[in-house]
């Protein structure tokens, strides 16, 4: 028998069978090296978010229930609303600093701050960008109460104390005018955004254009920092980021027609590199005359339908209030379903941030019914999302 194997390896171009064995040997160890491979690349590209996923979700379990909220929107005042949010340490530290509404704009920001310390660096980048929200938030803030004639105390009320221009925002409160806000910016990267924008706010006297170019540029920021997907956590980050630019593109061409704008007033503040829809259809929409219009040529796109079924509450109020609804519901409805598919990697942190977004607006919602003396609670319960 030993003689029949020595005849079958040397047929085989070995003169012995040692060779034969080693050859072997390595095809196992190569065989074996991409088992390990194939198996530990996911352990490896899921072990980042173990620690931060631990922290979240233990955030997540402090998201207000379904039955809080009701016992909130139950509250005969705003008293009772803010003693009710003064029994969770998370919100209570801030509604002793703030009015109400600033407290829990400022409790989310503190969480993009947190989110944005523990994330894994691969995407830590995105959420640096996403900070650079309560900037512009702040700035739009400024600018909408200037526009408004409110005081500096009102304003103050509005502003989040968050973000990389807190050492500026004293000065930009006490601004007289849109130019002096943006002369207050000299030295940021907003300043030189606002002031191509300020011609056309000048010339529609409305303060679009400026909300659009810092909007704008926000989006463009975030698309360039999760432009380079390498993991499906990565590549569902972008997913979600680029829905989001889809929707903000929408918004502002909707408003923009409500308003009678055409293309040469839109196409500035528009990122023309959308996600599902492209240039080309961005064009096309922003070429549109109605709104309606607007609607009809998404056909065929994952948009089309969720607008078809607001464009009636539109048609009948004149408000493009029902479309933004509906089209921000989207993004809701995406981070949802990004949470339940990557448990183990993005998910949960977009999640949370989703679900603590929500809990946010609902809270400011409830917040400022209460403020209307005989505001029914079924009316609160139909403007909650």
């Amino acid at each position: 028998m030993a003689d029949g194997i020595a005849s079958i390896v040397t047929q085989m171009g070995f003169p012995s069978i040692d060779p034969l064995l080693g050859l072997l040997a390595l095809v196992g160890l190569i065989v074996g090296a991409i088992v390990i491979v194939v198996i530990i690349r996911p352990l490896l590209d899921i072990f980042p978010y173990a620690y931060p996923n631990a922290r979240v979700r233990a955030r997540t379990g402090k998201i207000l229930t379904e039955k809080q909220l009701t016992e909130i929107i139950e509250s005969n005042d705003l008293t009772e609303v803010t003693n009710y949010l003064r029994g969770f340490p998370e919100y209570a530290k801030y509604i002793e600093k703030y009015p109400l509404e600033k407290a829990l704009d400022t409790h989310l920001a503190d969480n993009y701050e947190t989110l944005t310390q523990i994330v894994p660096k691969e995407i830590k980048p995105i959420f640096k960008v996403l900070l650079q929200k309560w900037d512009i938030r702040n700035i739009k803030s400024i600018i909408a109460a200037k526009e408004a004639g409110l005081s500096t105390e009102e304003t103050t009320n509005l502003i989040v104390p968050f973000g990389e221009l807190k050492d500026l925002l004293d000065k930009l409160l006490d601004a007289k005018s849109i130019t002096e806000i943006i002369n207050g910016l000299e030295g940021t990267v907003y300043a030189h955004v606002l002031d191509d924008a300020l011609p056309a706010y000048q010339k529609t006297g409305m303060v679009l254009p400026l909300e659009a170019s810092l909007d704008k540029y926000f989006l463009e920021n975030l698309l360039t920092a999760a432009s380079n997907p390498s993991d499906e956590s990565t590549r569902a980050l972008h997913s979600y980021i680029g829905t989001q630019v889809d929707v903000a593109n929408l918004s502002i061409i909707l408003r923009a027609k409500a308003e009678g704008l055409k293309y040469d007033d839109i196409q500035p503040y528009i990122v023309s590199d959308g996600y599902q829809i492209r240039e080309w259809k961005l064009k096309d929409l922003m070429e549109a005359e109605t709104v309606g219009n607007v609607v009809s040529s998404l056909d065929g796109t994952e948009y089309a339908t969720i607008l078809n079924d607001a464009l009636p509450e539109y048609t009948k109020t004149g408000s493009v209030a029902p479309l933004e609804a509906a089209l921000d519901e989207k993004v809701r409805q995406n981070a949802k379903t990004l949470s339940v598919k990557i448990p183990f990697g993005i998910g949960p942190i977009v999640g949370f941030l989703n679900k603590k977004e929500k809990e946010t607006r609902n809270l400011k919602v409830i917040t400022r019914a209460k403020r209307e003396i005989g505001f029914p609670n079924s009316k609160i319960k139909e403007l909650l999302v």
